[in-house]
C-alpha cells in the first residue's frame, strides 16, 4: 500500500533533535547528528515533525514502508468472503453504553482501531466468542480509563483481551484497560496480545 511516509534532507538537517520530540511514534532518531527515520513503519503520515523543523528538511513521500515492501504477497485463491465476528453496535468505547446488555457475561476485547486491519485472522481468533470495543488512545480526546472502569463494575465480565499494535501510541489503550482493571475491585482474568506493523503477533 502507498502512503505518505516522511523523508529527511540530511544537507538540511542541522540534528537539533526537534522532530525527535515531535514524532509520537518513536519513528525518529539522531544518528551521527542528523535525524533519521528508523522505522518507516512506524511512521504515521500525520507530519506532525514538519512545521516543527526550522531548516525545511522535512517532506513527504509516497511510497510502502520497508515492511509493507517484503510482504509476501496473499494468495489470489482466496475467493469465500470472510465471516464477521461483530455481533453488536456501537462499538466505539467512547459511544458504548456501560448498561449494554451484551456487556453482561462478556468475554471482552478491547482493540485498538488498527488491530483488526493489521491482522488479517482478527475476526476469527480474536473477536469470535467475545464482546469487542475499539478505541485509539492517540486520536481520541480523553482517556478511556475511567468508561472501562465503569464497564468492568457495572457488568459480569468474564475476561479481559488487550489487543494493541507495535507501536508506542497504542500503550494508551493498555494503559487505560489495566489502570481499569485495577480500580474495578474486581479480579478479572486479562492477557494482552500485540500485533506487528506487518500483522504478525508477537
Amino acid at each position: 500500500m502507498v502512503r505518505k511516509i516522511i523523508s529527511i534532507d540530511e544537507s538540511k538537517c542541522t540534528g537539533c533533535g526537534l522532530c525527535v520530540s515531535a514524532c509520537h511514534e518513536g519513528a525518529l532518531g539522531i544518528v551521527d547528528g542528523k535525524a533519521k527515520l528508523l522505522r518507516d513503519d512506524y511512521c504515521d503520515g500525520l507530519g506532525n515533525c514538519l512545521p516543527i523543523c526550522p531548516t525545511g528538511a522535512i517532506a513527504f513521500d509516497e511510497r510502502g514502508s520497508h515492511a509493507e515492501q517484503s510482504q509476501v504477497e496473499p494468495s489470489q485463491n482466496q475467493t469465500a468472503p470472510a465471516r464477521t465476528h461483530l455481533s453488536h453496535w456501537p462499538v466505539q468505547i467512547k459511544l458504548v453504553s456501560v448498561n449494554a446488555p451484551y456487556l453482561n457475561d462478556a468475554n471482552l476485547l478491547v482493540a485498538a482501531d488498527c488491530t483488526s486491519y493489521a491482522y488479517g485472522n482478527f475476526h476469527n481468533e480474536y473477536m469470535k466468542n467475545r464482546i469487542t470495543i475499539i478505541g485509539c488512545p492517540k486520536l481520541d480526546e480523553g482517556d478511556y480509563s475511567e468508561k472501562l472502569t465503569a464497564i468492568l463494575k457495572q457488568n459480569s465480565i468474564k475476561s479481559v483481551t488487550i489487543a494493541r499494535m507495535e507501536v508506542p501510541c497504542c500503550g494508551g489503550i493498555e494503559n487505560a484497560v489495566k489502570k481499569a482493571l485495577k480500580n474495578c475491585d474486581k479480579l478479572i482474568p486479562w492477557q494482552v496480545v500485540t500485533i506487528s506493523t506487518d500483522g504478525r503477533v508477537l
